[in-house]
């Protein structure tokens, strides 16, 4: 049986574009994430990310962005380790990576890290060694000044065990502290995906008012963007909408169930005008993203911006 998370109380410290409308507090969210950090051995820079603005606030497009993606484990000698894809976060592949990221803080966009994802196992060992592994996880936070976490659950635990976790994070690292969680769309539209827990359970539990909002992934054969039923069919089952993020495929060669951008734009238009707090879009990955592609990925954030005007 798991050993369950222990709250360690005392162990922390605590390019010009035209013009499109300012988001409103707390939605029509551009979330990007970053997994890819070389494409065929070339950085894949986010300085495009601060200098792309919105000509009418002069503040950046781009709202969020998830480093991806963090896993904890075991080395073959049996010590911990936390990972950002297959190295350390302090390899120096990530120097010039930090500090775009102190950029992009500079400038309003979050940096946050995403947990877990298709990669199983860190889960499992967070919450089977918690004295091991959370402070880890939380020294990692520290180190970088990451603005949050992203907690994206692929494997099978237990609703208490995500409680505790949430619980602890938002207990160490207080109220201005965001915590995600990426579900797939069936979490939230019918109770089961791939946690084996029911997500409505977890948001009407006392730690569900610390998850700050949920990036859905419409797409995978679990939900699409071709149309505004799978996010409506979300916000009938009870959660509102400036906390549901549509989270889709910004290049069909990221994964199964893209939606083409162009249907996307036009289900995402239809979403703000439904719902004048619509929580935003979260694209699968940055580098990559159409239509512009690796030229121009930024080309994706800026016309989901403007179909959210």
């Amino acid at each position: 049986m798991r050993t369950r998370l222990l709250l360690l109380a005392g162990m922390l410290a605590m390019a010009a574009t035209p013009a499109l409308a300012q988001a409103s507090a707390g939605s029509h969210r551009v979330i990007y994430y970053y997994q890819t950090q070389y494409d065929n051995g070339t950085y894949v820079s986010l300085a495009p990310m601060w200098q792309t603005r919105n000509p009418a606030t002069g503040k950046p497009v781009v709202t969020d962005v998830m480093i991806a993606a963090f896993h904890l484990g075991y080395n073959s000698d049996g010590t911990p380790y936390i990972h950002l894809n297959d190295n350390v976060p302090g390899d120096p592949m990530f120097t010039q990576m930090w500090q775009q990221v102190k950029v992009l803080q500079h400038y309003g966009i979050t940096a946050r890290m995403m947990l877990g994802g298709a990669a199983q196992g860190s889960y499992q060992d967070i919450f089977s060694q918690p004295k091991v592994f959370y402070p880890i996880l939380a020294q990692t936070i520290r180190t970088y000044h990451l603005n949050g976490i992203d907690l994206d659950i692929e494997e099978t635990v237990t609703l208490q065990d995500v409680e505790r976790l949430i619980t602890q994070l938002h207990h160490d690292f207080g109220p201005n502290f965001i915590i995600t969680m990426s579900p797939v769309a069936t979490d939230l539209e019918y109770g089961y995906g791939l946690g084996g827990f029911n997500y409505k359970d977890l948001y009407d539990s006392p730690a569900g008012k610390y998850i700050s909002w949920f990036n859905v992934q419409f797409y995978s054969g679990f939900g699409d963007m071709y149309s505004t039923t799978d996010y409506n069919n979300c916000i009938a089952n009870g959660y509102p909408a400036n906390q549901v993020v549509a989270g889709m495929l910004t290049n069909p060669s990221n994964g199964g169930g893209f939606t083409p951008i162009g249907t996307a734009e036009g289900t995402v238009t239809a979403l703000s005008t439904q719902y004048s707090n619509f929580g935003g879009v979260a694209g699968w990955e940055y580098f990559n993203s159409d239509p512009g592609g690796t030229a121009d990925p930024m080309s994706w954030a800026i016309g989901f911006a403007r179909a959210m005007q």
